[in-house]
């Protein structure tokens, strides 16, 4: 079934994509891929760890190239479909994307950090509450904060105004609503349109474009959401059980949960009880 893909079309389809993939991954990534029999299982794993490198693949397999009738957002799926060499010349040309500065990696360890947390915890959750989508509830955790990194690389004091945004989101204020003063764009936005070139399903990019627009999502009664509603309902309530508010937000207190918390669990039928049983259950499980 894998088409095998030269170094020049996996370049050109890599043009745009900008999140950096994570050191360590690249260094477990390179030992495999030197094995004499890589094994496509290890590789579609560690893949699926880092936002970057998912975005690229998917962007890959998601192009007129593969012409598959409808986009797909599972890493494994994409990994069987471009087979080992793909992959391999794949790997190679992100891992000549560029050096980062010690600095930059310690910063951007928060957003790697939070990305596989929030993404194998939505996993979880999707499974835990019977969602039809779980491949698309792990890569929507994944890629949710996917424009931190890009704001990041255009704004240096972006972390700074990022944890301000946190400490004062609530009811009456969003965290993209800070940004939007400072820089005239924010991380949700910057992300669906990393979404929308990583050639991601539609209402996957819908969904980190709205990702901090929950209340004003679940706050609306229409039926009209429901897809949008069952994504954010699990990405909300996993970063939530990830402390996104503070590795990220650098915040002691959840604030943005406070405010739409009551509302996602009404919406998935949860009580504060069932929630908190489940989120202890999730920690003792290791996904956080």
């Amino acid at each position: 079934m894998s088409q095998e893909l030269s170094a020049e079309q996996i370049q050109h389809a890599l043009q745009g994509i900008s999140v950096p993939p994570q050191p360590q991954i690249m260094v477990d990534l390179q030992f495999e891929q030197y094995m004499p029999d890589p094994d496509l299982e290890v590789i579609a794993k560690l893949i699926a760890q880092d936002p970057g490198l998912s975005g690229a693949l998917l962007k890959l397999v998601n192009s007129p190239y593969y012409g598959l009738t409808n986009k797909i957002a599972s890493i494994q799926r994409a990994v069987n479909l471009l087979g080992s060499r793909s992959i391999i010349n794949l790997i190679n040309a992100q891992s000549i994307k560029g050096e980062m500065s010690d600095d930059t990696i310690v910063t951007l360890n928060r957003f790697w950090d939070t990305a596989q947390d929030v993404a194998m915890t939505c996993l979880t959750l999707a499974k835990r509450i019977g969602s039809q989508a779980v491949d698309e509830a792990y890569a929507l955790g994944l890629f949710h904060d996917c424009g931190v990194p890009l704001m990041l690389k255009r704004f240096p004091e972006y972390m700074d105004v990022l944890e301000d945004a946190y400490a004062n989101a609530g009811a009456d204020k969003r965290v993209v609503d800070i940004e939007n003063q400072v820089f005239n764009t924010n991380h949700a936005v910057v992300g669906y349109y990393t979404a929308k070139s990583w050639r991601l399903p539609e209402h996957l990019s819908n969904a980190i474009a709205n990702h901090h627009n929950a209340l004003a999502v679940f706050s609306d009664d229409s039926v009209r959401n429901s897809q949008l509603k069952n994504l954010l309902a699990i990405l909300k309530m996993a970063e939530h059980i990830c402390s996104s508010y503070r590795v990220l937000g650098n915040q002691s207190v959840d604030h943005e949960w406070n405010a739409v918390g009551h509302l996602v669990l009404d919406y998935v039928g949860l009580s504060e009880y069932d929630f908190e049983n489940l989120k202890q259950t999730i920690r003792e499980l290791g996904s956080h």
